[in-house]
This record gives structure tokens, C-alpha cells and sequence, in this order.
């Protein structure tokens, strides 16, 4: 049983984290692992046309990212800080849950203050609980409408590229760090799996015959979180909001009872299908929360194909990847993809498993 977090690691040259998309979404590079032979191939993103047929379904996250990274100065000293926006609290009341850099910097009563590029202080907020070491809530002080308050948050964000993408944003990434079909606003990170999928490429999925289904996931850090424990099974994911429609899981299970390929687009799909397996092994509607962290060994119950990025170390993401697709058959193809050159993390290149 695989289920120590050392066994996930590996070593990765730093010119293959990726700090910038491929020239078009679909022509990034794609690996396709074959589960059954240990095969592996070197394709292009838009190949993965000759892998589904007719009656095959793809399952996708159409959660869309908002511009959670803010910066602003503290009242008084004008000191610079940070504030990451994980998650509305209460709309009525503007409360935030943030993370805040540098976090020793800010404590309760403080008051945090938004310029726009003419130095127009365009929003107030003040800190009301310390909620983790880095963590707090704020209330944002502002007395227009809703729809006045979300298009300032817009205009003063900036898109939350990860860490490892160390360059400031800029325009081009509001549109390729959100995949072509996001619509449910509320992640705070790209389900990145999806980005390598063109309007163009999506007509031809569905003119060879191919279902979509849609769900929403709002990925939030945890997905991102380390992973502290060596012990697998002692590790705990954040719960993520994810809700599946009645007619996704009919779409889905139409093409299940037909035996046809079923292809979860990205980790946070197949945590989603797989927090909402019915009794009979089939995908049932839900809403809720999901804290489903899943490792090897792992039995899945609805896709039988996955489309993926390539992972960092020790992740949780990695560690889903290897359930799926075996742990040395995936192990393997990232030596080869080190050896192939391929990009990595978010906006790197992609993996079929089928």
C-alpha cells in the first residue's frame, strides 16, 4: 500500500515550471498514458480528437476565477500588504475570510485601504477576527449597491496566478487563467487541466459526437495546501463547494450505462464525481462540501479517463494522479516528461490516462 507522502517526490528543473501559456490553448503538449499497456505518447493538445468517439463524455469544472489578489496600504504607517480573497462570508455585511502578507503587520481594528492607479482610495475594509496565523476576516466599509462593490473588487484585483509563476499579472492572464467555459464566479485558482481547451476544439469534441457535462467546483488553496504528514491517511484536505445538476449526472450516466469512455477533466472534477457516487456505483446530483482527499489505493466508481497537468511534488494533485493512473506507470511518465521537456503547473502542458 503507496500511501507515504515520500514516495511522491521527485526532482524538477526550475526552467520547466511554466510562467507563461502556449502561443494557442489547444497546442500545448499532451502525454497519454495507457493504463492497460504501460504505453506512452507524445502528442499535441488538440490530438486528444482521435481518443473519443461518438456516446463519450467529458466532465468539466466551469468554475471561473475572480481577481482575488489586492493590494493596499495600512492606515497610518501606509505600510504595503497583500490580502488574497478566499471566500465571501456574508454578501449583506461585505465579509471576507483573506489571507494577509506580511501577516504580523495587521491585527483587529486595523484599517486596510484600496487605491485605484490615480491613488483614489476606491475601497476601505477593516480587520474584524484573526482567524489562523495568516488568516483574517474583513469587512469591507461601503455604502454603494452590490453590483457597484463587485465591479470595484474587479477593477482593483488582480487574477491570483500561483507563487510559482513569479511575475506580476498582467492583461493577458485574465483571460488564459480561466478556462473558455467558466461561468460560476468563486475560485481563487484555475481548474487548470481546462485551460488547454479552445472554443474551436470543444465544436469538434461535440461534432464527432462527444456529451459534455458541466459541474462547478470553486477551487480554493487547500487544493494547493502542503501536505505535512508522512502518513497519508492522517492528512486533511479543506473542504471546496462543489455542486453537480441533475442533468450533468444524467448525461454522465447515460454514457456509464453504455459502457463509453467517461473523461474527468481535471482533479477537481474527478474529486467532485467521486464525492457523489450513488449506492449502485452511478453519479448522483449534489451540493455541498467536499474534503475527499484521495490516494492510493483508491477504487473509482464513474470516469475511466482523465486529462490532467503535471503536478508539483508531494501534492495532493500528484498523489490523485497516481491513483488513477498507477503509481509507476505515473511516475515514469514524469521522469520521461523531465527527459521530453514538458511544462509544468498551470499553465505547462497536459496528460490523457485512458
Amino acid at each position: 500500500m503507496r500511501t507515504k507522502l515520500s514516495q511522491f517526490d521527485f526532482e524538477l528543473p526550475k526552467e520547466l515550471i511554466s510562467q507563461y501559456p502556449s502561443d494557442n490553448r489547444d497546442e500545448s503538449k499532451l502525454m497519454v498514458l495507457h493504463r492497460n499497456t504501460g504505453k506512452i505518447e507524445h502528442r499535441v493538445f488538440k490530438d486528444i480528437m482521435e481518443y473519443f468517439d461518438d456516446g463519450d463524455v467529458m466532465i468539466f469544472n466551469n468554475t471561473k476565477v475572480f481577481p482575488a489578489r489586492l493590494y493596499g496600504k495600512k492606515e497610518k504607517t501606509g505600510a504595503k500588504i497583500e490580502v488574497f480573497l478566499l471566500r465571501e462570508l456574508n454578501s449583506e455585511q461585505r465579509l471576507w475570510d483573506v489571507l494577509v502578507d506580511p501577516a504580523r503587520k495587521i491585527r483587529v481594528g486595523n484599517k486596510l485601504y484600496f487605491s485605484d492607479e490615480d491613488g483614489n482610495d476606491v475601497l476601505v475594509a477593516e480587520v474584524v477576527d484573526n482567524t489562523t496565523s495568516r488568516g483574517r476576516t474583513i469587512r469591507f466599509l461601503y455604502d454603494g449597491t452590490e453590483e457597484e462593490f463587485q465591479k470595484d473588487l474587479y477593477s482593483l484585483g488582480n487574477t491570483p496566478l500561483p507563487k510559482y509563476i513569479n511575475r506580476p499579472a498582467e492583461d493577458l492572464d485574465r483571460e488564459r487563467y480561466q478556462t473558455v467555459y467558466a461561468k460560476e464566479v468563486g475560485a481563487v485558482a484555475a481548474p487548470t487541466a481546462g485551460l488547454h481547451f479552445s472554443r474551436e476544439l470543444l465544436k469538434r469534441l461535440e461534432i464527432k459526437g462527444v456529451n459534455f457535462a458541466e459541474l462547478t467546483l470553486h477551487v480554493g488553496l487547500g487544493t494547493f495546501r502542503s501536505i505535512d504528514v508522512e502518513d497519508l491517511s492522517k492528512h486533511k484536505m479543506d473542504a471546496e463547494y462543489f455542486r453537480i445538476s441533475p442533468t450533468a449526472a444524467q448525461v454522465v450516466n447515460a454514457s456509464k450505462g453504455k459502457a463509453r469512455r467517461i473523461c474527468a477533466v481535471g482533479t477537481t472534477s474527478m474529486r467532485s464525481i467521486e464525492s457523489a457516487v450513488s449506492a449502485d456505483g452511478y453519479l448522483k446530483p449534489a451540493e455541498g462540501w467536499t474534503n475527499l482527499f484521495i490516494y492510493p489505493p483508491y477504487d473509482f466508481h464513474i470516469a475511466n479517463s482523465m486529462i490532467t497537468n503535471f503536478h508539483l511534488p508531494k501534492s495532493s494533485l500528484l498523489i490523485m494522479i497516481c491513483a488513477f493512473g498507477g503509481y509507476d506507470l505515473v511516475m515514469e511518465a514524469y521522469q520521461e516528461a523531465i527527459k521530453h521537456k514538458y511544462k509544468f503547473f498551470s499553465y505547462g502542458d497536459a496528460m490523457l490516462i485512458i
